[in-house]
């Protein structure tokens, strides 16, 4: 989207180089966050699965970002940070659920 953006609508060059390096910072984050949610369901580690919300809060404000806060805002875009941030409060509250049942539980 931001090669069409970049091409067809008068994209200032600073604001698409401050985007496109949000959306990496975005990505890594995105990497981190689900790798630490992988690791703390499958060994069912609280510790790894806070880390995984904790990241999921910068991950939320640069979905706010893309959807509120850029130069131009498609509606594709819309309708997908929209989506996003819906799964986003849906996997908060279950990480929540998932973090207190590992707190909880024994280790033997």
């Amino acid at each position: 989207m931001f090669i069409y953006k970049g091409v067809l609508l008068p994209y200032p060059r600073d604001n698409l180089v401050l985007d496109v390096a949000l959306l990496v910072l975005f990505l890594g984050l995105e990497t981190l966050r689900i790798f630490y949610g992988w690791k703390g369901n499958l060994c069912e580690r609280s510790l790894a699965t806070s880390v995984a919300l904790f990241t999921l809060l910068p991950c939320a404000a640069l979905a706010v970002y893309y959807l509120l806060l850029q130069t131009f805002v498609l509606r594709l875009e819309v309708i997908l940070c929209s989506v996003l941030l819906c799964f986003y409060a849906l996997e908060f509250l279950l990480g929540l659920v998932s973090v207190s049942a590992f707190s909880r539980s024994k280790v033997y």
